[in-house]
């Protein structure tokens, strides 16, 4: 009788588990390869649309309101959204050629998705504490300069702020405004540290503090102790945030992990990685 050979049980057993050991080592490292060309691709489209912003600026003297634009409808009034891919834009598709530029890598909304946004969170270090840059023009950077109006606005959702001091007043984003939400450097889904809920804060703003979006006395107008660091003045520092992309950073129990997981774009120095923690506790105060 002629015999077969034949696998035993244990050899298979083995090599099910040399397959699966391959499989825990190798899975790891090929999700960061992906998440590391996803990080290039978002710092090149990033850099584009900072090119395209310089273009802009050159024909028209100043920055647009917004990257992509408004979203808009058919009809005024209407709810018959214009696809993002078929309105015509301040950069797209004049000196953007590709929609998707302006779509992060893990963001996975349509071109028919809209939403309406609010400020991120305030920076919330104690005044005077925090000084970034000479606001106030005597040449030295002092706790003079860091002063509440020149602050971050802030978001609060019964426009009421505890943190405002001095009866300063409190922003909220014109909730007629509506933004594509595949424009993940227009506005930009977030998780609230507070709550854990799902809420879309601006990244893109041509103002940013009490001084210059307020209302009141002193308000609304600017100031010449506010933060100059705003793509609305006349000319803006190489320092001045554009957008940040916050999509790669990690959350730990609804908090975010201080670690460079974020991108932020600067006016006069392109992308960058950023810390997380920093990027959400500052926003639009962040320094190269």
């Amino acid at each position: 009788m002629r015999l077969r050979k034949a696998f035993t049980l244990i050899e298979i057993l083995v090599v099910i588990a040399i397959i699966a050991i391959l499989a825990a080592i190798l899975l790891p490292v090929f999700a960061k390869a992906k998440e590391a060309a996803f990080r290039a691709g978002d710092i090149s489209n990033m850099n584009a649309l900072r090119t395209a912003l310089q273009l802009y600026r050159l024909d028209q003297g100043g920055n647009p309101p917004q990257l992509l634009g408004y979203a808009t409808t058919y009809t005024p009034g209407g709810s018959d959204t214009v696809p993002a891919d078929l309105a015509k834009g301040f950069l797209y598709p004049k000196r953007i050629d590709a929609v998707s530029t302006f779509r992060p890598a893990f963001n996975k909304f349509g071109n028919l998705d809209v939403t309406t946004a609010v400020w991120p969170a305030r920076d919330t270090r104690a005044l005077g504490s925090a000084a970034i840059v000479d606001t106030n023009g005597d040449g030295k950077i002092d706790s003079n300069d860091d002063i509440d109006g020149a602050r971050q606005a802030y978001y609060w959702p019964n426009d009421t702020d505890p943190v405002c001091k001095g009866g300063a007043p409190c922003q909220v984003t014109d909730q007629q405004i509506k933004l594509y939400k595949l424009s993940g450097y227009d506005v930009a889904e977030v998780t609230d540290p507070q709550t854990g809920n799902k809420r879309y804060e601006l990244r893109y703003a041509l103002f940013w503090t009490n001084f210059a979006i307020g209302s009141g006395p002193g308000f609304g107008n600017g100031a010449a102790n506010d933060d100059p660091r705003q793509l609305g003045y006349t000319d803006p520092p190489d320092t001045t945030p554009i957008t940040w992309n916050g999509y790669f950073r990690d959350y730990n129990n609804g908090q975010v992990v201080a670690a460079k997981r974020d991108i932020v774009l600067f006016l006069g120095g392109g992308a960058r990685p950023f810390g997380s923690n920093l990027v959400n506790e500052r926003s639009w105060r962040v320094m190269p």
